[in-house]
């Protein structure tokens, strides 16, 4: 059996791919935000991605891992990862990726604090203040003095990151608690198939453009604008989506299912410099001055989490060590 520092290793390799992968999937969705609606991207990239999640399960060990005593559990996971893509790429589609990822990273220090009733693991005062200062971290991009024709977008737009965060860490956590009995390929094809189900219901529902009509909010018209084939220099952006979605699922569940959530959740703060070398290399463009701090607020009070609990595991090895030598 692997020792609980080779798991949290391996955990934390995983964090770190599917945070890549998603980095490259929140630059590919933008890209294509302007003319498709986010549902059919859904569709396209989690068709894509099933097929590999199920190649994925069949060499885990085989279809039976699909079998689960907990489907709505399962069903709830899945809600929340549609709960919070929507939400995140509806912002995403109007403000800059670097500012929409910053305020969605108050995801991990969310799972920080929801591990404790959630899971039973022990966050102390030290740490708890650390994600004080990242909430603030967040205010501070939020801009609370400063008003709508200074942010150039609804207020509300702002939040939809946020809300984008707190059913991520929520979704983070159940996939913890699945992951005891389900393997992470199955848990990636759960996931697949809800946005499966949920993107042909809303194309069912306005999948021809009706309600978009006369909609002036950029974000309402990523959501309901009308589906149309991809052009042709398109069609491989989206198997690029599949194929990153299918290693995003993968990526993730297995991180949270090897280690401990407040052990790799800070690992995801490395998306925020990617987020901004995708948006200045692409779009050209930088965070402004508050947007930095609060980014430096941010990963400043992660990397104090994390450092803390290594330093708490130690000393609990430590004392038992001691304990024993008595």
């Amino acid at each position: 059996m692997q020792s609980g520092i080779d798991r949290n290793a391996i955990g934390i390799a995983f964090i770190l791919a599917g945070v890549t992968a998603i980095s490259l999937n929140d630059m590919l969705i933008k890209q294509l935000s302007g003319g498709y609606p986010l549902h059919q991207m859904v569709f396209i990239r989690s068709s894509i991605g099933i097929l590999f999640s199920l190649l994925l399960v069949r060499w885990e060990g085989g279809f039976h891992l699909l079998v689960t005593r907990t489907p709505w559990l399962h069903v709830l996971r899945g809600v929340m990862v549609v709960i919070s893509n929507m939400s995140f790429f509806a912002a995403l589609a109007v403000i800059p990726l670097a500012d929409a990822t910053a305020l969605f990273f108050v995801a991990p220090l969310m799972i920080t604090l929801l591990s404790i009733p959630i899971l039973g693991e022990k966050v102390g005062p030290w740490r708890i203040g650390a994600v004080m200062v990242g909430f603030a971290g967040v205010v501070v991009m939020m801009k609370p003095w400063a008003g709508q024709a200074a942010l150039g977008v609804p207020r509300i737009v702002l939040f939809l990151p946020v809300i984008a965060a707190l059913t991520y860490a929520l979704n983070q956590l159940l996939t913890r608690r699945l992951g005891v009995t389900t393997s992470a390929s199955a848990l990636a094809v759960y996931i697949q198939g809800t946005f499966i189900a949920i993107s042909v219901l809303f194309w069912l529902v306005a999948g021809d453009g009706r309600y978009a009509e006369g909609v002036g909010n950029a974000s309402l018209q990523f959501l309901l604008r009308a589906w149309v084939w991809p052009a042709d220099g398109d069609r491989w952006l989206f198997v690029a989506l599949g194929l990153n979605s299918a290693i995003v699922g993968y990526c993730l569940s297995q991180a949270y299912r090897m280690a401990d959530a407040a052990t790799v959740a800070p690992f995801e703060y490395v998306g925020l410099p990617l987020a901004v070398f995708w948006g200045w290399l692409i779009w050209a463009e930088l965070p402004d001055i508050w947007v930095s701090l609060g980014i430096v607020l941010i990963i400043g009070s992660g990397l104090f989490v994390f450092l803390r609990e290594a330093m708490l595991k130690r000393r609990i090895a430590s004392g038992r060590r001691v304990h024993r030598r008595y």
